[in-house]
């Protein structure tokens, strides 16, 4: 049985910065409403004729990882691709990036566990190469939200939140025997699958005629919640999430004979500002110990743990030997966390 770590990281986001003060101009909203309530300052958008979609911001985020895992494309094995948005419904990213960066014809997997989509997509390439199959797999998360938001002030506590952009990691297998991913864990509970969720498009809403009424209907009441825009239940979320955060954080610590103590780096999901500080104040860990930045890219979704991690090696806050958790929470609901021993 081999062990496999994290070898390259990488991130991109769009140039175009939207700030809570343009949001402020398309609805009713300010800037201390939204960050009083999520702590995001400013997000990342898509802008029309800058050339980015999901595919292409994941190859920009691969192709850097991979140069600082000092791999070409010919050495992956596999693609493990997690998003909520690809660039068609069907088929996923995963071909796209095969396809755009010249790879072999390996296996490309596509996840959807929308925000819990990275750590889903990490404990996938972790078992492929513990097993002995794949040596090195390139796990991405992207999203291109602005792309399908309502930008009125009937969507505005959905939509101030989320941001684009891609992370990627090379997950590889541990030659060193020092390191690596220790091990992953991962939950549904489908009950509460539509207290955030997007229900169009799918087959439900594919006939022409029920995507007009909707839409119309969208036009014309505000208060209705047509099915091509997200909803989501904010508070019952929030009260779900931070229950399921510590448990899943505490549950792979327990599996590895770890505390709560030796955690060296916490990155949660990037849901909202307020969630991860609850969750570090219930585990009483310090700021050092945790990394945040969704005050200026939002919540990325499947984007958002790579590109913090990223962001936190980057920065010198992940060193060799260190004890990093990667723990998420989002639609599904679905949640998980990986313990990685940097």
């Amino acid at each position: 049985m081999y062990t496999s770590k994290i070898t390259g990281l990488g991130y991109y986001v769009p140039e175009n910065v939207v700030t809570n003060d343009d949001l402020s101009k398309l609805m009713d909203t300010n800037d201390a409403w939204i960050q009083e309530r999520t702590g995001i300052k400013e997000r990342r958008h898509i802008k029309k004729g800058d050339g980015n979609s999901t595919s292409v911001m994941a190859v920009k985020a691969s192709t850097i990882a991979l140069e600082r895992a000092n791999l070409k494309p010919k050495d992956i094995d596999m693609i493990v691709f997690a998003t909520l948005s690809p660039d068609m419904y069907f088929p996923g990213g995963g071909v796209e990036v095969q396809e755009a960066m010249g790879m072999r014809t390996i296996p490309a997997l596509d996840v959807r566990n929308q925000c819990s989509g990275f750590v889903y997509a990490l404990s996938v390439a972790d078992q492929f190469v513990k097993t002995g199959m794949y040596k090195n797999i390139l796990v991405i998360g992207s999203e291109n939200h602005s792309g399908g938001l309502d930008f009125t002030t009937r969507s505005r506590n959905v939509t101030v939140i989320f941001g684009d952009g891609a992370g990627a990691a090379v997950v590889s297998r541990n030659e060193t025997g020092k390191g690596g991913i220790l091990s992953t864990h991962l939950h549904s509970e489908g009950k509460h699958k539509n207290e955030l969720s997007l229900k169009g498009p799918s087959t439900e809403y594919w006939v022409p005629q029920i995507i007009a009424e909707n839409l119309r209907k969208g036009q014309t009441d505000q208060q209705e919640n047509i099915p091509y825009y997200p909803v989501m239940n904010g508070q019952f979320v929030f009260k779900h999430a931070i229950v399921r955060f510590s448990e899943v954080i505490k549950e792979g610590l327990e599996a590895n004979n770890l505390e709560v103590k030796d955690i060296d780096m916490l990155i949660p999901h990037q849901a909202n500002l307020r969630i991860s500080q609850f969750v570090q104040h219930k585990l009483k860990l310090t700021d050092d110990q945790v990394f945040n930045n969704i005050q200026k890219y939002g919540n990325t979704t499947a984007a958002s743990i790579p590109i913090a991690l990223t962001e936190a090696w980057e920065e010198g806050k992940i060193k060799e030997g260190d004890l990093v958790v990667l723990a998420a929470f989002g639609s599904g609901f679905t949640w998980g966390s990986a313990i990685i021993r940097w």
